[in-house]
């Protein structure tokens, strides 16, 4: 690690303008700056990036900042990657599926990589979660759990080696011969992750490319480029051959560099739909296979006989995660005419009560949004669902805090109710702590209201009656339903329908998704 001359690299992070009220200094003796400075964390400001076995100076002299939501201010800095830095992760990731081990390997001996590197990461727990925090102001309550979930996610696909390994030999229908079928690794795969879970979000992707026997090169987020260096000391304390693992940072532009690099096999990508279009078109052109995982605006329908005291249990995780910057929670709740106001009432009740404040604090709920630009988008959504006619009954508008999160990009956690299908606050992904509460005359005109939209990633149904769940969630044109809760599983297909991508990540299914198969045909 190299660290930057922190005048040179503290350059435009002077305290920010306060994005709350208009323009007030952050104070510099405030709490909230004096516990900042009293971190002791792995990586700040950094000159290099990890290619081919080893952290080595970045081509390029530009520089990312990285700012803390919290405050509005900038802590760290990384290298705005080049063509050249791409070209030259891209190489070492060549060389090392073309000529390198790491193909050759048996599963099995890939998987035992895999069991350390989640070793590995659990030793760096602390500063995993601390680093996620300052960079996109996910609450510690969230991001300690970062470093178990990716943990988890590598030993999970270690689990999946006697899948591969297991001699797949399928006689022809009529006889007279037999095909032995090969799942080789797809090559070399640009990974690339967003801000709102930058660990998990690409560890998702990196696990399974490695146990298939790919070479990767990665980009997190331009927002979020330190946490996920950890990840990547991890790789390297666990051994894994160079140049089976680099990583690049830079702006959007990097990551358009990598999609379209011709030494790339595969793209995977989680991000906004937008730019998810962008990537399919130009994999498209390519013929390059890739997975998308992409936006989402869900749907939690409430039945008659739902259990709002448990509803309130498990709303903020599954409505309103990581201060609504979750693709897959259920902002939109479709509460039946007879509980509606009831429904309302407890929505309001419960987020209202979740406490907004510095991240870095165990007692918070409800942080920052991650970056300015996410600020004023939430903003605006505010708006319009207050000039459209919704009723905000609780929150509504931008946050003031104190104690030196004045600077900090806060809006208060918000609950509309009389929202209509038609407003924008219904039919678009706001990715902020916003909910918004329809109703539904029965559970046909349900379903159909949780269907009427271009995404369909996540959902929920919350009722007594399981079967009765159940038979509503086979009717929701989503990739996933939870039954009163909604959880990731790691042995289960997780992908998107309509705008919400294409393909699947987690399971057996995201494991086939970095392989290419061979049929040999004999007698």
């Amino acid at each position: 690690m190299t660290t930057a001359n922190t005048a040179a690299a503290a350059a435009g992070g002077a305290p920010a303008s306060s994005a709350a009220d208009g323009g007030a200094a952050v104070p510099a003796t405030a709490p909230a700056l004096a516990a900042r400075e009293a971190l002791d964390l792995p990586y700040t400001h950094v000159d290099d990036v990890f290619v081919d076995g080893a952290w080595v100076s970045a081509r390029g002299t530009g520089r990312n900042p990285v700012t803390d939501p919290a405050t509005g201010q900038v802590w760290g800095s990384v290298p705005d990657g080049t063509v050249e830095d791409v070209d030259a992760a891209v190489a070492a990731a060549r060389r090392a599926f073309d000529a390198g081990p790491w193909p050759k390997l048996a599963p099995s001996e890939r998987a035992a990589y895999l069991l350390r590197i989640a070793d590995e990461v659990e030793k760096r727990a602390g500063a995993l979660s601390l680093t996620n925090t300052r960079e996109n102001g996910s609450p510690v309550s969230e991001s300690s759990g970062a470093a178990a979930n990716a943990a988890g996610i590598f030993r999970y696909f270690a689990t999946l080696a006697e899948y591969l390994e297991r001699e797949d030999v399928r006689p022809f229908p009529r006889g007279g011969g037999e095909s032995v079928v090969r799942r080789d690794p797809v090559g070399v795969c640009g990974l690339i992750a967003p801000w709102n879970f930058p660990i998990n979000l690409m560890v998702i992707k990196l696990a399974p490319a490695l146990l298939a026997g790919c070479t990767v090169v990665m980009k997190p987020a331009s927002p979020t480029p330190l946490s996920f260096r950890l990840i990547v000391d991890a790789v390297a304390a666990a051994g894994v051959p160079a140049g089976v693992v680099n990583l690049v940072t830079g702006s959007g532009r990097l990551g358009d560099t990598l999609v379209k690099h011709p030494g790339v096999d595969k793209v995977a990508f989680t991000g906004s739909t937008p730019v998810g279009r962008k990537i399919a078109a130009a994999c498209g052109e390519l013929l390059r296979p890739v997975t998308l995982e992409l936006g989402g605006k869900s749907s939690a329908v409430v039945l008659e006989d739902a259990d709002l005291d448990e509803m309130s249990k498990v709303l903020v995780r599954s409505c309103m995660r990581n201060t609504g910057q979750t693709c897959y929670i259920s902002t939109r709740i479709l509460a039946p005419a007879s509980r509606y106001d009831q429904v309302v009432d407890m929505v309001t009740a419960t987020i209202a009560a979740g406490v907004q404040g510095d991240p870095l604090d165990p007692g918070t709920v409800f942080g920052p949004a991650a970056t300015e630009s996410q600020y004023r988008t939430v903003l605006d959504y505010l708006d319009s669902a207050t000039s459209e006619g919704a009723r905000a009954t609780t929150g509504g508008r931008a946050a003031r805090l104190g104690g030196g999160l004045e600077g900090g990009f806060f809006v208060q956690p918000t609950v509309f109710a009389d929202v209509r299908p038609e407003m924008r606050i219904s039919r678009e992904e706001v990715f902020g702590p916003v909910i918004s509460v329809l109703k539904y005359a029965d559970v046909d005109a349900a379903v159909a209201l949780a269907n009427n939209t271009e995404f369909g990633l996540g959902g929920i149904v919350f009722g007594r009656d399981q079967d009765a769940g159940l038979a509503v969630a086979d009717r929701m044109d989503t990739g996933s339903v939870g039954i009163n809760f909604f959880a990731s599983n790691h042995s289960a297909p997780f992908g998107g329908r309509h705008d919400s991508g294409l393909g699947t990540e987690y399971g057996i299914e995201g494991l086939n998704a970095y392989l290419s198969y061979k049929s040999i045909h004999r007698r």
